[in-house]
């Protein structure tokens, strides 16, 4: 049985029930720690997955394997549509991309909700916390910001990234860490300059490798992201050297859900020449 892209066995699953009646003292945190403890289910710096953990034994106690000991803290807050006046609009900015000296901030835990409230306000997909390992950050030009970036997880699967690059089922469940959404791109309306996106783009996929390799211990070989066909071209994409490599079908970032969200064109950009090679190994 597959939750959170791992296959769960018979045993696992009596393993987590016989727990639950023997430990009844186990919080959920502490459960999946245990799990991933005793089945090994890591991430790549050696943490455990225990994130994905819970919310895999949360699908199973939907699906009826099992009930979880209740929760111990109230779940968090759902996102609340923050304005401030810090991200009100700004007089238009008319600049040739050439003309700013550009650099790329990394968010951090001050600048987190900024930057959330930027997406939100001004990214048609609005504001949604980004999956497993992540990279957010503010393109700023002489301090102010034009700007944002957010990378996250991978796709589970999508069939022209996987075709392309000549992945298997196992091949990519164990590789997977090493692709790197760019879930959201968003430069403010009030930025009008030719060639912006690709030369931020340009920007961010020297730098990002450098930067997961220091917060994750791993460095990512390839990029991906997912545009919506009605309502973008992917020019800037195009622009920065990036490769459509075909569409979607309508399932999602996890695969589940055809015909409920709408088509996308794929686009990859290798990190590293030998990326098939690094993505294709099996010990």
């Amino acid at each position: 049985m597959r939750y959170c892209g791992r296959d769960f066995t018979e045993e696992e699953i009596a393993w987590i029930r016989q727990i639950i009646i023997d430990q009844p003292e186990l919080s959920r945190k502490d459960l999946s720690i245990l799990f991933c403890q005793t089945s090994n289910w890591l991430k790549p710096d050696g943490g455990t997955k225990d994130m994905s953990c819970r919310v895999a034994m949360l699908r199973m106690e939907k699906d009826g394997h099992f009930t979880l000991p209740p929760p111990r803290k109230k779940h968090t807050a759902p996102y609340k549509k923050i304005r401030t006046l810090w991200t009100i609009e700004q007089p238009e900015i008319n600049k040739k991309a050439g003309e700013f000296s550009l650099e790329l901030e990394l968010v951090d835990k001050s600048g987190s909700a900024l930057w959330n409230e930027f997406i939100d306000r001004y990214h048609y997909l609005g504001y949604k916390t980004l999956p497993g390992a992540q990279l957010r950050y503010f393109v700023k030009a002489e301090g102010q910001i034009l700007a944002l970036l957010g990378f996250g997880a991978a796709a589970w699967q999508t069939a022209p990234r996987d075709n392309h690059i000549g992945w298997d089922r196992a091949t990519r469940k164990k590789n997977l860490h090493m692709v790197v959404n760019n879930a959201r791109f968003l430069i403010l309306p009030w930025v009008r300059s030719k060639n912006l996106g690709s030369k931020i783009l340009s920007l961010a996929s020297k730098r990002i490798s450098d930067d997961w390799q220091e917060r994750y211990n791993y460095r990512p070989v390839l990029l991906e992201t997912f545009v919506e066909k009605q309502r973008f071209r992917g020019t800037c994409y195009k622009a920065a050297n990036w490769l459509e490599v075909g569409e979607t079908c309508g399932k999602g970032k996890l695969g589940n859900s055809e015909g409920e969200v709408p088509t996308k064109t794929v686009w990859l950009y290798p990190l590293r020449k030998d990326f098939r090679t690094r993505l294709s190994e099996t010990s």
